[in-house]
């Protein structure tokens, strides 16, 4: 069979989007309030971010998910939100460029590609491909990863699937303890509840020391996250499977393809900011050609769509909280 270079932007059309979160009338109650506390924490619209934790705020999942990860402590999901809306202001998720983090994804060490049974976006880490230097960029560029990830998740679908594949990976490739507890401070704090499921495959001995450095920073729900050695095909269609892992998918990696067709479906403009008001306003029934030549001619020097980036923040406090979201897979691949 030929390979293909195009990427899958929507699950399989049999999929049954889960799991199907229902709320209590109190539940209910308290992710509306946790929301008026959010809304009165925004900057003022006079700052040109405002609008972009207004878009962050408004999208469905947000407040439920800091619920849940506070197991409704009403007073911890007002720490962890405010926590997130600080974080957000300095690091700016929502508006790295794609010149700023392209260098990093030119060897496919992280890739966004394909659904799982349940409709969740598959992310793909390979830390053998690691090709530079540890530096906040590679923070930056697994940011902007997650960003990209939850652009692509489809109506009602509000989690991801990492896939860690460890074939090729040494001790100088992997990342180091620190590297990968400041990714876990930013994914446990700042992306609660994103991790569906985290599947490890190719672990080779050597690495075991590795986890054992991070499981101390891992609570019990995320550990129940995890597989080493899944059978894959009880998780992925095959069709949405990467053949590299015996999925009917045969797609190569060409980088230039690859970038421009993400750039372009999720609708990211040169400056970071948005081709259209919203990823998801895009619609899933544009083809990536049609939203490529959108953003090809697109003028981002006059874009009023948000500000352009400016220097932000990178370094992370090393103090790690034990509760919330964290998973040692992401980590491995930053």
């Amino acid at each position: 069979m030929a390979k293909t270079t195009n990427i899958i932007t929507a699950p399989a059309p049999e999929t049954e989007i889960g799991p199907v979160r229902n709320y209590t009338e109190e539940q209910q109650s308290m992710i509306t309030a946790l929301r008026d506390y959010a809304d009165g924490l925004l900057l003022p619209t006079s700052d040109p971010y405002h609008e972009w934790e207004l878009r962050w705020l408004n999208k469905w999942d947000t407040i439920p998910r800091y619920m849940r990860a506070a197991k409704w402590n009403f007073e911890d999901a007002k720490k962890r939100i405010q926590g997130t809306l600080e974080w957000r202001r300095e690091f700016k998720p929502d508006l790295i460029s794609p010149d700023e983090v392209k260098i990093e994804a030119e060897t496919g060490k992280i890739i966004l590609n394909g659904f799982d049974n349940q409709g969740r976006p598959i992310i793909y880490m390979r830390p053998g491909r690691e090709n530079t230097e540890t530096s906040p960029r590679q923070l930056r560029h697994l940011v902007w990863w997650l960003e990209r990830a939850k652009d692509m998740m489809p109506p009602g679908q509000d989690s991801l699937v990492i896939v860690v594949d460890y074939k090729s990976t040494t001790l100088r490739t992997n990342p180091s303890i620190s590297i990968a507890r400041k990714v876990l401070h930013i994914l446990q704090q700042h992306y609660v509840e994103t991790l569906g499921r985290a599947l490890v495959v190719n672990l080779p001995m050597i690495l075991n020391f590795f986890y054992k450095g991070i499981s101390p920073f891992l609570d019990p729900v995320t550990r129940d996250k995890m597989r080493f050695n899944p059978d894959l095909f009880e998780l992925i269609p095959r069709e949405q499977l990467d053949a590299d892992f015996g999925g009917a998918y045969e797609w190569e990696f060409e980088p230039n393809s690859y970038w421009e067709q993400i750039v372009a479906h999720c609708g990211i403009a040169p400056d970071g900011t948005r081709v259209e008001d919203s990823a998801q306003d895009l619609g899933l029934e544009n083809s990536v050609e049609d939203k490529l030549a959108g953003l090809q001619t697109s003028d981002a020097g006059d874009s009023t769509l948000g500000p352009e980036p400016s220097q932000r923040a990178i370094e992370e406090d090393d103090t790690i909280q034990r509760e919330g979201e964290a998973t040692t897979v992401i980590a491995a691949a930053a």
